[in-house]
């Protein structure tokens, strides 16, 4: 389980004056893996690692390899949309089961 922080969307209440944005916040779940990525690495991890594992992992969810668990609710598709507040936890999970070999 990765839990990841929820950035508050300030442009967003600008634009629209509403207030309901600083309480939740509409997220594509790309961007909330991206999130993820970025938590599980830290913040000294280099760019490039970032971007690799970014797009190998977009790359899987779009492929149907795995779904991401956000707080409960599974996803299939990084362009999906999901409202989070405050912070959500994101698990992983294969939707395959893996052979096991023997050594």
């Amino acid at each position: 389980m990765i839990r990841v922080a929820i950035p508050i969307d300030v442009g967003m209440i600008g634009a629209t004056g509403s207030g309901a944005f600083a309480l939740a916040t509409p997220l594509r779940v790309g961007d909330l893996v991206s999130l993820a990525i970025h938590e599980a690495l830290g913040t000294r991890a280099p760019e490039d690692k970032r971007q690799r594992t970014l797009r190998t992992t977009l790359a899987g969810l779009a492929a149907g390899r795995f779904v991401v668990d956000v707080d409960g609710r599974l996803f299939r598709n990084p362009e999906d949309v999901v409202v989070c507040a405050g912070s959500v936890a994101l698990r992983f999970f294969m939707t395959e089961r893996r052979r096991q070999t023997a050594a």
